[in-house]
């Protein structure tokens, strides 16, 4: 690999981090807004959950249809549209002035949200098996921060310049430079290219590996696959649980005010972010041992995330401290998953419909994470906020631990299958 090739493809990590970071404080801000956006509305918890699950659904939806676009188009240039799309629905979230308006604009971010796929995979084809969870854990931390800069955004700036409505315009515009950034910035490259099977190939021999639905059909074929798809399934309500209603949480059962808030929840969101890097080194780590490593480390983080997460929320509301370190080690576990599912993903399917893999994945994932707003808005109201977040991450949680048990028994075999298939290819060129 050249030096130029070796410097470029850390320049489009790093083009992507940006758009991630952008991206992820203008979605995930909103959780932030709770209070005001709820009050602006005169709404509660259950129309909150509405909102939010709006947008879930419509991203889920058409994770589909981008991941089959990604892999049969250019993947740089359709990611420049979905940060354009961005910018876009954002600034019509913040000129609406009833609920309805609000719901339907809200519910339409979605729409950028599904565009993950494309940037995983294209990246898959900058950096080869080995390194691919560290990288996409590097990536993953754009999602933390970007939590914390929403927060910032929403409990500190949003009221010196005019309320909730005022950040949106700022991060809808951002999205509009992003994309101009994406679509003159960064090189498509060939579907492939990473695999040690074709180091040294030339990119005109890789250009026969387009999509075709023979190999989406082999998708569904690989049991690690299936056990990806449940914990999936699972796995992400915990994390739209804590998005929309931790905030809400910490002000009207704990007692905090917007600085405890941040006081709080800034360390936990930046170890969080560490979190995520931990994960894909970890998993590089162990796979470089044995197959089953990126997996091993995915068990250990839900698990122990599960229980320091109850430990957390069973505190007595006056020991702060007790709270904030029991929330810490929760931050540690949670995100150790999160890059290794994407690179086994990867690590099981052919490089042509690794975007439609990782789009059903993440269509999965959403099917059920979409209702977890609404379903925890309307048990809160039923049993309280606190209770309802226990049972909704907990369960969900353990129901990952066993599911990864499951895919430590399928992992060897779908892997060597993938392994056989490149050898085979890289033979016939």
């Amino acid at each position: 690999m050249s030096k130029e090739h070796s410097r470029y493809r850390w320049f489009v990590v790093g083009v992507f981090f940006f758009f991630m970071l952008l991206h992820q404080t203008d979605k995930l801000m909103i959780g932030s807004l709770q209070v005001p956006v709820s009050e602006t509305f005169g709404i509660g918890n259950k129309e909150w959950g509405f909102i939010n699950t709006g947008a879930l659904i419509i991203a889920t939806i058409l994770y589909p249809i981008w991941g089959y676009l990604y892999d049969r188009y250019a993947r740089a240039k359709l990611l420049a549209l979905a940060s354009l799309i961005w910018g876009a629905t954002t600034w019509f979230s913040s000129i609406v002035r009833t609920y309805p308006q609000f719901l339907v604009t809200r519910a339409s971010t979605g729409v950028d949200d599904s565009s993950y796929p494309g940037l995983f995979t294209l990246v898959a084809d900058y950096f080869g098996p080995t390194l691919r969870g560290k990288v996409y854990g590097l990536l993953q931390l754009a999602q933390p921060i970007g939590y914390l800069l929403g927060m910032i955004m929403a409990l500190m700036i949003a009221p010196l310049i005019g309320g909730w409505r005022s950040v949106f315009y700022i991060t809808g515009s951002l999205g509009i430079v992003v994309a101009g950034f994406i679509f003159f910035g960064v090189k498509e490259m060939p579907r492939g290219k990473a695999e040690p099977e074709f180091e040294g190939a030339e990119a005109k021999a890789l250009e026969h590996f387009h999509f075709s639905w023979k190999e989406v059909g082999q998708i569904f074929k690989k049991k690690t696959m299936w056990f990806i798809f449940a914990q999936g399934f699972a796995g992400n309500f915990p994390w739209n649980v804590i998005t929309y209603f931790f905030f809400g949480y910490l002000m009207t059962e704990r007692g905090y005010d917007n600085n405890s808030v941040l006081i709080t929840m800034a360390p936990v969101i930046l170890i969080l972010a560490a979190g995520y890097f931990i994960g894909g080194f970890l998993g590089d780590a162990l796979f470089k041992r044995t197959n089953k490593g990126r997996i091993l480390v995915s068990s250990l983080g839900v698990l122990m995330g599960a229980i320091f997460l109850y430990f957390a929320m069973t505190t007595p509301v006056e020991n702060r401290t007790l709270f904030f370190i029991f929330m810490c080690l929760t931050a540690v576990f949670m995100p150790l998953s999160s890059p290794n599912v994407i690179a086994t993903v990867y690590d099981v399917t052919v490089p042509e419909v690794r975007s439609t893999a990782q789009a059903v994945e993440y269509f999965v994932e959403n099917t059920g994470a979409a209702f977890a707003p609404a379903l925890t808005g309307l048990l809160a109201d039923a049993i309280g906020l606190s209770d309802a977040i226990i049972i909704m991450c907990i369960t969900a949680w353990v129901i990952c631990f066993f599911l990864y048990i499951g895919a430590l028994f399928t992992v060897d075999h779908d892997i060597h299958h993938l392994r056989s298939q490149m050898v085979e290819r890289a033979k016939s060129m």
